[in-house]
């Protein structure tokens, strides 16, 4: 007997908004979170704004959970892991293990909504000194500061006068085997960089990128405002080491728009830090058997015409578990996936006209 309930794995943007999408649709839900609170990296990750639009990121999900949690169709399930999977869907069982115990849910389809994790920039390599220097930090530290309201030098305490960002951590990178865009750093640099300079009118902020990737109307709403209103600099060059000079951090490598060797001192270093698949997005693969793609996501079937369907019946993906996406692509493909796997229940059920 074929089930038309809907479980929707991961509670970030894409899954939450793929949980929207189900009950609006007049499905009933399961919404399976393994952490102790919906919202996703946003919120676990401390994110102060979101990006482009510069949101407060605590609004804005609280917004998109409410959304979700207020609606009867609604089965929310946090502090949760899946342990085991049996049949195929419409027919499934998926075992849910939390700290009361273990339960068999049945359901007819699946959206995996499980997430990125962010580039660990000590895992390969220390030419950035992020674990031997304390004002060596990532966008993510970053961000937990400037939800506090505050930037400052780790070592000291206090306001610093010079900051950079150095772009492509752990994305573009063969060598680390992470061929791919990570797609938001560049934006997500930028903002950070804009609520610096506002923080710190007198603090100069420097990006050093490879090559500056606003995709849509973030060239307009971040890059050209960065440049023009809050006066930061993009150099575009290439970063080879980080060390330390007396209670500086030196920033050494080539600026190739001028083809020459170059040395900067600096307060606080950033690392924008790429995507790779989260451990919950390896794990669900196995779970439900589906195939990664070459980059380590989870395939798709259809290609830039149909984001969201995975080779196996049923079972569909949305957001970063299918690849590097930005807010907006995770949202979109929320959506796209409770359609299509409301639409796969429906059809399940439909009588067979001969």
């Amino acid at each position: 007997m074929s089930n038309n309930r809907i479980m929707v794995i991961g509670g970030g943007p894409a899954g939450l908004e793929a949980a929207r999408g189900v009950v609006e649709l007049g499905y009933e839900l399961v919404l399976v979170e393994q952490r102790n609170e919906l919202g996703g990296t946003p919120i676990s990750a401390s994110y102060a704004a979101l990006t482009p639009d510069m949101e407060d990121t605590e609004v804005a999900m609280a917004r998109m959970v409410n959304a979700v949690t207020n609606d009867s169709l609604a089965d929310i399930r946090l502090d949760s892991t899946i342990t085991a999977v049996e049949g195929t869907a419409p027919d499934l069982s998926v075992t849910l293990e939390t700290e009361g115990g273990s339960e068999v849910v049945e359901v007819g389809a699946v959206v995996v909504a499980t997430g990125f994790k962010h580039f660990d920039p000590g895992k390969e390599t220390q030419r950035y000194g992020y674990y031997e220097y304390d004002d060596v930090i990532t966008l993510v530290d970053a961000e937990k500061m400037l939800k506090a309201g505050k930037f400052v030098r780790p070592s000291t305490g206090e306001p610093p006068k010079q900051v950079c960002f150095i772009q492509c951590v752990g994305s573009r990178d063969r060598q680390l085997g992470n061929k791919w865009c990570s797609k938001v750093c560049c934006g997500i640099a930028t903002k950070e960089a804009i609520e610096i300079r506002q923080l710190l009118p007198d603090c100069k902020v420097i990006v050093f990128y490879i090559d500056m990737r606003m995709y849509g109307f973030w060239e307009d709403e971040l890059y050209w405002k960065a440049q023009e209103e809050e006066k930061v600099a993009f150099i575009r060059g290439i970063v080879s080491e980080v060390t330390m000079r007396g209670d500086s951090v030196m920033v050494k490598g080539e600026d190739t728009t001028m083809g020459r060797p170059m040395e900067v001192l600096m307060d606080v270093v950033i690392l924008s830090v790429g995507m790779e698949p989260s451990d919950g997005t390896i794990a669900m693969a196995e779970m439900f058997n589906l195939p990664l793609e070459c980059h380590g996501w989870i395939e798709t079937v259809g290609g830039a015409l149909n984001t969201v369907q995975t080779p196996v019946d049923g079972i569909f993906v949305a957001g970063a578990a299918a690849g590097p996406a930005d807010l907006e692509d995770s949202i979109s493909m929320g959506g796209a996936a409770a359609l299509k796997a409301c639409a796969f229940v429906r059809r399940i059920q439909l009588p067979v006209v001969e």
